[in-house]
C-alpha cells in the first residue's frame, strides 16, 4: 500500500468525481459530506507520507536524479515508435521531496478547509462538487509529477474544473472573470507545451537506451557505470538516432549528459533567437507560463477579477494552492532544467518580484473591496517569492518556500474573513462596516491574526518567510553578485505598505463606532458559526505555530532546497560558460 500513497493522492478525489455523478439525486444534500470526507483522506495521507519522509538523501553525482525524491512509483506509461527517430517514452512516474511534500500538505489542508466552506453552495451541488473533486485530484498530480508530460497533463486539465466552478458558481460577473483567467492560463500553458516538445526531442533516458542498444536486458540490470558508458557513447556520437529512447522525464532533462549533441536545446547547439540563445529563450518561455499563474506583474490582471467573482471556497483554494503551482513549477522545471537561465535572468527576475511588491501594495492601498485588497495583497506576497528565487541563495529560496506556505495559510483565512461578511450581507465594500469588534468578538479576535501575519508582525510566519528572503537577497550581491542590494533595499518598503492598508481596513471595519450600511444586515451580522470556527481556528494557530518555531517546516525544505541552489549555482555557471563563453 505504501508504494500507492501518492496514487490514492491523486486518484481517490478523481473517482470520487465519478462517484458523486454517479449518486442519484436523493443524494444531493450528502455530497458536500462526501467531499469532505475524501479531502480528509487526501490530509490523513499527505500527513502521514510528512512524517514517513526521513529527510533529503544526499547524492554525489552533481545533479539532480531520482536518488533524491521518496514514494516513487513508476511504470512505463507511453511508448511511441518515431522509427529512424528512435523511440519517445513518456512515464507515470511520482514522487516526493522536501519541496513537493511541503506543496502537498499545504494543498491538502487548504483543499479540505475549501470543502467545509462549500457547504454554503446550495444550487447545482452534484456539479460544483464534482468539480471540486477533479480539482483536488489534478492539483495533487501537480506537485507529485516527475514525468514533464504527466505534469502538464495535470496543469492543463485543472484549467477545466477552475473555468466551470468560477463561472457557473461566481459572483455577477463570473463569465467574463473565468473567461480572462482561462485565457491567460492557456497562454502560459502553451509557451510551456512549446518547450516541453523541444526538450523531448533533445533529450534521451540513458537506462532505457542501453537496454536499446543491448548493453543490458532490462531495466533493473541498469547500474551507474552503465548510464555513464551510453552518456559518453552520446556524446562521442557512437549512438545512431534510431537507437534514441527520447523522454519526459524531469530528472532526465536536468542532466546536460542526456542532450542529444546538436539538439536544439543541447548546450553546444549555439543557435540564437532574436539575439538571445535558444535555451534562455526556452528558459523565459517557460518562466513566463508559470509566472502567469503566480501571477507576477503585467500579468497578474486576470487575479483579482478571479477572486473578486469566485465564491469563498474556490478563491480559498485559488489563493492557497493554485497561484503556489507557480512557484513550485519555477523551482521545480524551469530552475532545474535550465540553471543557466535561472542564472542569466537572475537580474530581472529579481527586478519584476521588486515591482510586483510595491506595485500589489500601492493598489492594495487604494481599494475599497475587501476581497480585491486581498487579491493585491497576494499579487504583492508573491513578489516576495520572485525575489527570494532569484536570490539562489539557501536562505532566499527558503523565504520563498515558506513564503508560499505560509501565504497559502494566511491567504485562504482572509478570504474566508472576507466570505463570512459578503455571506451575510452580500457586501465586500469596506466603507460599508464599523466597529463590528462590539458584535462580532470572536470574528474580530480571528481577522486580526490573519491581518498581522499577513502584513508580517513577528511571531507570525509572514514575518519569517520574509526575513529569509530579505536575508538571501540582501546575501546574493556577496554570494553569487546576482541580485543588487539595492533591490532588497526598496522591496522593504512592501512592509511598510501592507501595514497601511491592512491597518486601515482593521480601523475601518472592526474599530471606531458601530456602523453598518443596511440596517436589514442587523439579524444577520452573529459572530461566528461552530463551522466556521473549525475553518479559522486551525488557519490561525498554524500561523503562529510557523512564526514561533519555523524549523517545523524548514527541516522539511531546507534538504532539498540546500542541493536545489547549489545546483543552479555551480552547475549554471558551467553551462553559462559552455553556451557563451568566459
Amino acid at each position: 500500500m505504501s508504494q500507492l500513497l501518492l496514487t490514492l493522492l491523486v486518484f481517490v478525489p478523481i473517482l470520487g468525481t465519478l462517484f458523486i455523478l454517479l449518486l442519484p439525486n436523493s443524494f444531493k444534500d450528502h455530497f458536500g459530506k462526501i467531499t469532505i470526507a475524501i479531502n480528509s483522506f487526501q490530509l490523513v495521507v499527505a500527513s502521514y507520507i510528512v512524517l514517513q519522509y526521513e529527510g533529503f538523501h544526499e547524492t554525489m553525482n552533481g545533479v539532480l536524479s531520482l536518488d533524491n525524491f521518496q514514494f516513487l512509483e513508476k511504470y512505463q506509461w507511453i511508448e511511441l515508435n518515431l522509427g529512424s527517430f528512435g523511440r519517445l517514452s513518456a512515464e507515470y512516474l511520482l514522487g516526493v521531496d522536501g519541496i513537493s511534500n511541503s506543496m502537498v500538505l499545504l494543498a491538502a489542508i487548504v483543499l479540505l478547509i475549501g470543502a467545509i466552506s462549500s457547504l454554503e453552495i446550495k444550487n447545482k451541488r452534484r456539479g460544483f462538487y464534482a468539480l471540486y473533486l477533479l480539482l483536488s485530484g489534478t492539483i495533487m498530480g501537480c506537485f507529485l509529477a516527475l514525468d514533464f508530460f504527466l505534469f502538464y497533463l495535470f496543469f492543463e486539465f485543472m484549467l477545466l474544473p477552475m473555468y466551470f466552478l468560477i463561472g457557473i458558481w461566481g459572483g455577477k460577473n463570473s463569465e467574463y472573470a473565468s473567461i480572462k483567467f482561462f485565457i491567460y492560463t492557456l497562454v502560459g500553458s502553451i509557451f510551456i507545451l512549446v518547450i516541453m516538445i523541444a526538450l523531448a526531442a533533445s533529450v534521451i533516458d540513458p537506462a532505457a537506451t542501453a537496454v536499446q542498444l543491448g548493453l543490458v536486458s532490462n531495466l533493473d540490470q541498469v547500474t551507474p557505470d552503465i548510464i555513464s558508458k551510453v552518456q559518453q557513447m552520446l556524446i562521442s556520437g557512437n549512438i545512431g538516432q534510431s537507437d534514441y529512447v527520447r523522454t519526459f522525464t524531469l530528472v532526465h532533462m536536468m542532466d546536460a549528459k542526456n542532450y542529444i549533441p546538436d539538439s536544439i536545446l543541447s548546450l553546444d547547439y549555439g543557435a540564437t533567437l532574436f539575439g538571445t540563445n535558444v535555451r534562455f529563450v526556452a528558459f523565459l518561455m517557460v518562466f513566463i507560463g508559470f509566472a502567469i499563474k503566480l501571477p507576477v506583474v503585467p500579468l497578474h490582471t486576470w487575479l483579482p477579477d478571479a477572486h473578486v467573482e469566485a465564491p469563498t471556497s474556490i478563491s480559498v483554494v485559488l489563493a492557497g494552492v493554485l497561484l503556489k503551482i507557480g512557484g513550485y513549477g519555477m523551482l521545480r522545471i524551469a530552475y532545474s532544467v535550465f540553471p543557466d537561465g535561472a542564472q542569466y535572468f537572475a537580474w530581472w527576475i529579481a527586478l519584476f518580484g521588486v515591482i510586483s511588491i510595491l506595485y500589489g501594495a500601492f493598489v492594495a492601498l487604494g481599494t475599497h473591496n475587501l476581497k480585491r485588497l486581498i487579491a493585491y495583497s497576494s499579487v504583492s506576497h508573491m513578489g516576495f517569492v520572485m525575489l527570494g528565487i532569484a536570490s539562489l541563495t539557501a536562505e532566499g529560496v527558503s523565504g520563498a518556500m515558506f513564503q508560499m506556505f505560509s501565504h497559502g495559510i494566511i491567504s485562504s483565512a482572509l478570504f474566508l474573513i472576507a466570505g463570512v461578511l459578503y455571506y451575510r450581507t452580500g457586501d465586500l465594500e469596506i466603507e460599508s462596516y464599523s466597529g463590528l469588534s462590539s458584535k462580532m468578538p470572536r470574528y474580530t479576535m480571528l481577522a486580526t491574526i490573519a491581518f498581522f501575519a499577513s502584513l508580517g508582525l513577528p511571531g507570525f510566519s509572514g514575518f519569517m518567510a520574509e526575513l529569509f528572503v530579505f536575508l538571501g537577497a540582501f546575501n546574493s550581491s556577496a554570494v553569487n553578485h546576482l541580485i543588487p542590494r539595492w533591490m532588497t533595499i526598496t522591496a522593504v518598503l512592501g512592509l511598510v505598505l501592507s501595514a497601511a492598508y491592512y491597518l486601515w481596513a482593521m480601523q475601518r471595519i472592526f474599530l471606531g463606532k458601530y456602523f453598518i450600511k443596511n440596517k436589514s444586515w442587523e439579524e444577520k451580522l452573529g459572530d461566528l458559526t461552530s463551522r466556521e470556527l473549525l475553518m479559522l481556528a486551525p488557519l490561525a494557530i498554524m500561523t503562529l505555530l510557523l512564526g514561533i518555531y519555523p524549523k517545523l517546516l524548514i527541516n522539511l525544505i531546507e534538504g532539498s532546497i540546500t542541493e536545489l541552489v547549489e545546483f543552479a549555482n555551480f552547475v549554471g555557471a558551467d553551462y553559462i560558460k559552455t553556451i557563451i563563453g568566459g
